[in-house]
């Protein structure tokens, strides 16, 4: 019945018609910004899932038998990984039969991001820093489920062109904090000789040799360099958004095996913070908006240049919604 009426309206009266027409132009964008207005955020447990479902993703499991005592894996990207069964006990006793391992390797900032392993690092005085990585791993043994303990060394071989041969990268041990969020604390110097990383050969020949004592997260890195002024960043994110269900990342243009955080979120001001004042002026980089949707992912991404005290500003209407391999390769693809 409607459409009739504008058929005729449009035929006796096409000027009134036309200005009838941009006016339902006008509702159209009018009605986009309240569909993004009347956006649903994910809930906390969302957001978390998704972030799971990343990091299964990644995760690669072996199964290996004590009766051969070390054995070598190699993994996806090939990285080998040694691992003496003899050493492995479950509650205080030697662990006889299948033993079951299971790996992550995380290189890139795309990977960092889906699955919020960041490169961020403790200073000696307890703030966060960004570093750079030649590669972030987690490794861990269980016997029918059942927690396994190591009692020696463990090796990993890793190509060092996976990323940049550095010879300055030391160990990190990682531990997922209150917030759910990995923070990187240097390795503690082992008495006995054990424990530790160092660079053999040069070009795509060059390897990192690492060795420590434990399962869990462990991480190849360095503090990122710079000696400029520096200073903290705010985010403002859509309205419904807040630190358990989005987060805000920053990719430092030039440097692709590197992810930092805004870690901390003030209700009062609603804004997203880089509260430690350690991100360098005038650097050039991307900051990005993440969060879920539907089980997707819902993202934005902005070219910036760092200002003293900067406030960057994400709008629903900015963000696109897309899959775990999009979003990761959009933030791989960033220079």
């Amino acid at each position: 019945m409607k459409t009739i009426q504008l058929k005729k309206l449009y035929v006796a009266k096409p000027l009134f018609a036309m200005l009838f027409a941009l006016t339902l132009s006008f509702m159209s964008c009018d009605s986009n910004d309240d569909n993004d207005a009347a956006n649903t955020p994910p809930t906390a447990q969302e957001f978390n899932a998704i972030r799971q479902i990343a990091l299964d993703n990644l995760t690669q499991n072996f199964q290996i038998d004590a009766a051969n005592g070390t054995t070598t894996l190699t993994s996806e990207k090939g990285v080998e990984i040694d691992i003496n069964a003899n050493c492995l006990t479950l509650n205080g006793n030697p662990v006889t039969g299948l033993i079951d391992i299971e790996y992550v390797e995380i290189f890139d900032g795309g990977e960092m991001l889906v699955t919020n392993k960041t490169t961020m690092g403790a200073l000696p005085n307890g703030d966060m820093a960004m570093l750079i990585s030649g590669g972030a791993f987690y490794i861990n043994a269980t016997q029918n489920g059942q927690q396994l303990v190591l009692g020696c060394g463990m090796n990993l071989k890793i190509p060092a062109n996976l990323t940049a041969p550095d010879p300055s990268m030391i160990l990190w041990d990682g531990t997922i904090n209150p917030a759910g969020d990995l923070v990187w604390e240097q390795q503690d110097n082992n008495p006995t000789g054990q424990g530790g990383v160092f660079l053999e050969g040069s070009g795509v020949n060059a390897i990192y040799y690492a060795f420590f004592n434990s399962f869990g997260w462990t991480n190849v890195d360095r503090f990122y360099s710079y000696t400029g002024p520096k200073t903290q960043i705010l985010a403002s994110v859509p309205s419904g958004y807040d630190y358990q269900n989005s987060a805000v990342y920053l990719h430092y243009d030039g440097e692709g095996n590197a992810l930092a955080k805004l870690d901390s979120y003030d209700v009062a001001s609603s804004l997203f913070s880089e509260h430690y004042g350690q991100i360098p002026v005038g650097l050039a980089c991307h900051i990005i908006f993440a969060t879920e949707e539907n089980g997707q992912w819902r993202y934005a991404i902005k070219s910036v240049t760092i200002t003293d005290n900067a406030v960057f500003t994400f709008t629903l209407s900015e963000t696109i919604v897309g899959s775990e391999a999009q979003l990761t390769a959009a933030i791989n693809a960033l220079p």
